[in-house]
């Protein structure tokens, strides 16, 4: 059963004017997810409709939106207009949370432009952070230098990552989640892409990648509250 979904308008900055959200609410939601998109798809795109819908049923209701270069076609934009959009869309989100506590985050650029809101101290509201395939570097281009800035966060982490995500290595990650400490909670998904393709015949774990990222979200919300 897929849950439906509300849509609706809110403005992303003053200069770009309005963009798209969608609202995923589940009776007995226990918390609000505010989630950004990828670079190059956008809140309508498959996957994110997945990850939506995947955790509404695991009681999670979701709060999407497009960036304004989504929303209107075209480059995209700075990173302060992607930031201060995040910070645009956790407030609108606030709307419809009544007392349930606000995460976010997003898939790749959408998670990462969230981190650097929460690094700005744009989202204090914000409880807790979910980076579904945290894009640590462009593939082929090892390194950390995009994720400086992630332990200035003071939010609990879940970070969700593909074992063949070509867009982190494991000499730069594992050192970078051993070194947020607590706050940081990793969790791999097997023969998972960057964009969760997973390898059938290779996947020991039957339980679909998309269910598998949201049971893991709500049992990190059960530790984080």
């Amino acid at each position: 059963m897929n849950f439906s979904a509300q849509r609706g308008k809110f403005q992303a900055t003053p200069e770009k004017g309005e963009v798209s959200s969608l609202l995923v609410l589940p009776p007995k939601a226990r918390a609000l997810l505010v989630l950004g998109h990828g670079a190059g798809a956008g809140m309508d795109h498959l996957t994110m409709e997945n990850i939506a819908q995947n955790m509404a049923h695991s009681q999670i209701a979701t709060f999407r939106y497009n960036f304004p270069y989504m929303e209107r076609g075209g480059g995209k934009d700075s990173n302060l207009t992607s930031i201060q959009t995040v910070q645009s869309a956790v407030r609108e989100a606030k709307k419809y949370a009544g007392t349930l506590p606000i995460l976010a985050g997003g898939h790749s650029f959408g998670g990462r432009m969230t981190s650097l809101a929460a690094a700005e101290g744009l989202i204090d509201e914000v409880k807790g952070l979910v980076f579904c395939s945290f894009p640590l570097h462009a593939p082929g281009k090892a390194g950390a230098e995009r994720a400086a800035h992630l332990g200035t966060i003071r939010q609990p982490m879940l970070f969700l990552s593909g074992t063949r995500d070509t867009f982190i290595s494991p000499e730069f990650f594992f050192p970078l989640i051993e070194s947020l400490g607590e706050k940081a909670t990793l969790h791999l998904l097997e023969t998972a892409d960057h964009g969760y393709k997973i390898l059938k015949k290779t996947r020991q774990n039957p339980e679909d990648v998309f269910a598998e990222m949201a049971r893991v979200t709500a049992e990190w919300l059960g530790r984080i509250f």
